[in-house]
């Protein structure tokens, strides 16, 4: 004789669900249907030609240092060939070599990296210090005189070019580094950089270490400046790649051989009638190198310096 299973009621239904969920058995539901169909490819055609922009953007970028590193292999005569030769028909690897005779380049790549190490580190010293005061310290004026300060980013350097150098002159400082070191140990930008960093840090950490007995002094040194690396690794890699590439500070005030940038000694191969470009190509490479290098090491600081809004 048959018998009909009677349907179950709702506390009997529930009873059962909480019994498969203690033996770990997942009670059936309605399943998810995955995203729509039409969705997909373009998401992935609209990421596909994201990468093709990016990529091509790239090699816009690459390609004056491609022709840099390509043309420093070449004789002089084939380096602005038209249309370009991307592959030299001989490799003179001894340009490399040979720049080392022809010009001090020892001597300028050493002037080039004291003045880079010693105005980077005066530019973090100083933009670091001016920034804590500007952020966490209270004084009348406070924002006037960094509103005037950051304003003077604004004037180019061609306006107040002639006075400072005719400061230099007064002080007996022309053609030596030290003119160099001060008309750049102090930055209005290091110091915008370093106080919107420091905005972020809350004001209760100073309260505190205030009320604990420390200085001011202290504060900076032992509590912000620790919280503040990757700001100050973003200004210590701009301001030693700044330092350098410049060319038109070391042109003023440098007039002797030895003390000479890199920079400036590239210009050796610059003749009245002809230049050996090809040297000069050598040498750009050469100097490249240590910013590379620089780069590679600090890219990590850089990023999270530029990209950190607030704390974690």
């Amino acid at each position: 004789m048959k018998t009909t299973a009677l349907p179950k009621d709702s506390d009997s239904l529930t009873a059962e669900s909480s019994r498969s969920s203690d033996r770990g058995i997942a009670p059936a539901g309605p399943r998810r249907r995955g995203p729509a169909g039409p969705g997909r490819p373009g998401r992935i055609i609209g990421r596909a030609l994201l990468y093709v922009v990016l990529t091509v953007l790239s090699v816009a970028v690459l390609v004056p240092f491609i022709w840099m590193l390509v043309s420093s292999l070449k004789a002089d005569s084939e380096v602005f060939t038209a249309p370009i030769q991307w592959i030299p028909k001989s490799f003179r690897w001894e340009n490399f070599s040979d720049i080392w005779t022809e010009i001090p380049l020892w001597t300028y790549l050493g002037n080039s990296l004291f003045l880079s190490v010693v105005i980077t580190a005066l530019q973090v010293l100083t933009g670091s210090f001016a920034a804590y005061g500007f952020a966490k310290v209270r004084f009348p004026g406070r924002d006037v005189v960094f509103m005037a300060y950051i304003a003077t980013i604004a004037v180019p350097w061609q306006a107040y070019m002639v006075p400072q150098y005719i400061i230099m002159q007064k002080l007996g400082l022309v053609n030596t580094h030290l003119s160099l070191i001060l008309l750049q140990a102090f930055g209005a930008f290091g110091v915008f950089l370093m106080r919107q960093y420091y905005l972020t840090i809350p004001d209760e950490v100073s309260e505190a270490a205030r009320l604990d007995g420390l200085s001011e002094y202290g504060i900076w040194a032992r509590i912000v400046l620790p919280l503040s690396k990757p700001a100050l690794a973003s200004l210590a890699l701009l301001t030693f790649v700044n330092t350098w590439n410049d060319y038109m500070g070391p042109f003023i005030y440098l007039t002797d051989n030895n003390l000479w940038t890199v920079q400036l000694g590239l210009r050796s191969f610059v003749g009245m009638y002809s230049s050996e470009y090809a040297m000069i190509m050598t040498g750009s490479v050469l100097s490249v190198l240590p910013i590379l290098v620089v780069f590679l090491l600090g890219q990590r600081y850089f990023v999270q310096g530029i990209a950190t809004s607030g704390m974690k």
